[in-house]
């Protein structure tokens, strides 16, 4: 069970970067019957080649509308995938990583709340992680609960009696549990983009978090990982 059993013949926000964590939550949002609506949000990462495989996925799960916004978040900064920041090789260590973007999600939900109300939608669906993750804030359950409550009072199909429900049913998923459940449903893994610093030839550097993390989801499940890594 994913959660997402109730968003069937339903119209659904997906948050679709083009990772791994987000096709897997287009994937069972799919296999759930959810009336799909993916958004990108295209903020001038470092790794834009995931917009790419965003593309791609909602093209393969034909979408009923796909989403590609343009918001540049370079022009802030203050993250090694916005600025001229280098991204950690060698493994992080505790504390938020340099690799965290100030506020993402929350500027992300928030248009795809804006995108839901605009669609007559009440369901967002989040591919937010808070076991194998790098240590970010917005990755946690507190979040996603105060995030639903602020959509509560925030709009007006909100404030007019609509429930606005954020799942996120990879949550409580180990990295490995992800790839096990992108198995089930069929996905494509090798359709996805996980690496923060690809190289100039367009393979996953295999050394940054994001592709470590990749990498030991694969192993841990015992399934054949598809992707380039350069090392």
């Amino acid at each position: 069970m994913t959660g997402l059993e109730a968003l069937a013949g339903r119209p659904a926000v997906v948050l679709l970067s083009g990772g791994l964590d987000s096709a897997t939550c287009l994937a069972l949002a799919s296999r759930a019957g959810a009336r799909l609506v993916a958004l990108t949000i295209d903020y001038n990462q470092r790794h834009a080649r995931e917009l790419e495989a965003a593309v791609r996925l909602a093209a393969r799960y034909r979408v009923e509308r796909h989403v590609v916004l343009p918001l540049n978040l370079r022009a802030f900064g203050g993250s090694a995938l916005t600025d001229d920041l280098a991204v950690p090789k060698e493994g992080v260590g505790p504390g938020i990583p340099v690799t965290y973007v100030p506020a993402r999600n929350t500027v992300f939900l928030a248009v795809a709340l804006a995108l839901a109300e605009a669609s007559g939608a009440s369901d967002l669906v989040i591919g937010v992680n808070a076991l194998d993750y790098s240590g970010y804030p917005d990755c946690r359950p507190a979040f996603l609960e105060a995030f639903e409550a602020l959509a509560s009072v925030a709009t007006r199909a909100g404030v007019e009696g609509v429930r606005f429900r954020v799942h996120a049913p990879l949550l409580h998923l180990t990295k490995a549990g992800i790839v096990r459940a992108a198995a089930e449903a069929g996905l494509d893994m090798g359709c996805t983009w996980s690496c923060y610093d690809p190289t100039p030839d367009g393979r996953h550097c295999g050394r940054c978090d994001s592709c470590r993390l990749r990498k030991k989801g694969f192993a841990e499940a015992g399934r054949p990982d598809p992707t380039d890594y350069a090392a």
